[in-house]
């Protein structure tokens, strides 16, 4: 492994002034799961990394019903699945969390890491399209606001200028009657990079017949996560095994997958079909349980 240097800041101001005087020879240390691995394995030459989990704002976890969700990017997963509030209100991102580098790690991986790592597979950015989250981003210049859908720009890459960083997530409170869930298929039961990822939210009428709004976004079919823009055209269309075969056919109008050695581009095309309809199905579900 190369040689580095390592430092745990306790504030934003300390850890944005290392990232402005090393450039990008520094790497924040979110979860570390990933970039450990690739620093180890001579894939990305660092010369510091930041590790920032002592750091208030990327550590901040608050639910204000009504209002929304602050995740802090470096809050590792199973703070979320560990809150009943949560996995009520957020049932999504609850799946995603539970599903990021197995059990194993989940003490550490954290949504931030797995999104400025920006694979098209990872499974926390299509749960968090479907929850409508906002990235919130702090550097030298202030700070901005990022749609999750427009944060990623390519494999691997990101929106985050030179001196940026990912400060928190924020996700609005969910209305009555709203249902979510991320599923994916891999080869193994765990532990494994998703084939193909999809993130569906909903939110039904008061007598459970119509589709108020949807959102359905989409891992591994192309360049970057994706949100299936044509799926806003559920709006106001009936509940029914009919609506929810159109908005599969839709999702896959939308994926552009690759064949490679995970899958052909064909195969992931028809589960993209299969994984939106199954999503669809148990975030009505859970819309009904509201």
């Amino acid at each position: 492994m190369q040689p580095l240097d390592y430092v745990a800041p306790r504030n934003l101001a300390e850890a944005l002034g290392l990232l402005k005087a090393k450039g990008d020879r520094a790497r924040v240390l979110s979860g570390g799961t990933d970039l450990i691995v690739q620093v180890r394995e001579d894939k990305r030459r660092v010369a510091l990394m930041i590790d920032v989990k002592r750091i208030p704002e990327l550590m901040e976890l608050r639910f204000e019903a009504g209002r929304g969700l602050t995740l802090g990017a470096s809050v590792p997963c199973y703070q979320l699945y560990e809150s009943p509030e949560l996995v009520k209100a957020y049932p999504g991102l609850i799946d995603a969390a539970e599903l990021i580098g197995g059990k194993q790690i989940q003490n550490r991986a954290s949504f931030g890491g797995n999104v400025c790592n920006s694979s098209p597979a990872a499974d926390s950015i299509p749960a968090l399209i479907a929850h409508s989250a906002v990235c919130r981003i702090a550097g030298a210049g202030g700070t901005r606001e990022v749609p999750i859908e427009d944060f990623c720009v390519g494999p691997g890459k990101n929106v985050l200028k030179a001196n940026e960083m990912l400060v928190s997530f924020f996700i609005p409170s969910p209305p009555v009657r709203f249902g979510a869930h991320y599923l994916r298929f891999i080869p193994r039961n765990e532990m494994d990079i998703a084939v193909v990822g999809c993130g569906v939210s909903l939110e039904l009428s008061r007598d459970h017949r119509k589709f108020v709004r949807a959102r359905i976004a989409l891992g591994a079919v192309a360049p970057t996560p994706l949100l299936v823009e044509s799926a806003a055209a559920l709006q106001n269309q009936e509940v029914s095994e009919e609506t929810i075969a159109r908005a599969a056919l839709a999702a896959q109008g939308a994926a552009r997958p690759i064949t490679d050695m995970r899958g052909t581009a064909e195969y992931r095309r028809h589960l993209v079909g299969v994984l939106t309809k199954r999503a669809l199905r148990k975030a009505i579900e859970r819309a009904k349980e509201a």
